[in-house]
């Protein structure tokens, strides 16, 4: 049986066992309060539907979508396919490169949960759907996106030490939560601004590479998903962006995998 098999088999056998638990597992103490949790998200988050307030139901499992502005696009077909199954989060703002995951987690954290947040949440996360690699390919200089002179953002070396690290992270601060790490979405044949065609292969085959140590974390190839649809799902040439079809189908994905590991 492969990897992709097994994981797959692993997330089925589990359904049972998430769906006994997790009434019991994600409960909200008497002490959280909306209108405060609200305000806090208010100045956190950044502004659009993706990043809507989500008043958690006690009684659905809590799902964690981290990632980039591929992400943003299709969290609100996500939330809309797990109406009524699940509560789902985003994080608070584009996920960006690699080294922000941890500091933005740990950021979501003292400033929604409690005790850093007198009513603020308290809950588990059941599955954590996560992403970098997109904004780790990039060529930058002084903060603009420039292919010719500018310096990419994480080498190969830093992009998968960053990406071990961020596994080790989730494993050890959720050791409960159902984990699926998302390959990241292809840049255009022609190139992008600031990214070159065959860069998201190279950074894919890393993060296969760094997963291969973690079984338990199973792979949403949104990469292969995707790419043959590219050219009527980009949002234009030379653009990393999915227009309305493309962020569509990537949600129904996601949200078929999520539910899988439900």
């Amino acid at each position: 049986m492969n990897r992709r098999s097994f994981v797959k088999y692993l997330g089925a056998t589990s359904i049972f066992i998430g769906a006994t638990s997790c009434a019991s597992i994600n409960f909200f103490g008497n002490n959280y309060d909306e209108e405060t949790s609200r305000e806090a998200w208010k100045k956190l988050a950044d502004k659009g539907e993706a990043f809507k307030y989500v008043n958690p139901n006690k009684k659905l499992p809590n799902i964690l979508l981290y990632g980039d502005s591929i992400s943003i696009g299709y969290t609100p077909t996500v939330r809309q396919g797990l109406v009524n199954k699940a509560n789902v989060f985003r994080i608070y703002s584009n996920g960006q490169s690699s080294d922000r995951f941890i500091p933005k987690m740990k950021k979501l954290k003292e400033t929604m949960f409690q005790p850093y947040l007198k009513g603020g949440w308290d809950f588990n996360w059941d599955v954590i759907h996560f992403n970098v690699g997109l904004h780790d390919l990039k060529y930058l200089k002084d903060g603009k996106l420039d292919i010719e002179n500018g310096k990419q953002v994480s080498s190969i070396a830093v992009y998968k030490s960053n990406l071990d690290t961020i596994c080790k992270y989730l494993q050890t601060e959720f050791p409960k939560a159902k984990l699926i790490f998302a390959t990241t979405t292809a840049v255009p044949e022609e190139g992008a601004d600031g990214r070159i065609s065959r860069d998201s292969i190279t950074y894919n085959t890393a993060a296969l590479e760094v997963l291969a140590n973690y079984p338990s974390i199973q792979i949403n190839d949104l990469y292969a998903f995707t790419k043959p649809n590219a050219k009527d799902w980009h949002i234009k040439p030379h653009n990393v962006h999915y227009n309305t079809l493309g962020k569509k189908a990537q949600g129904k994905q996601v949200t078929k995998i999520i539910t899988e590991n439900l």
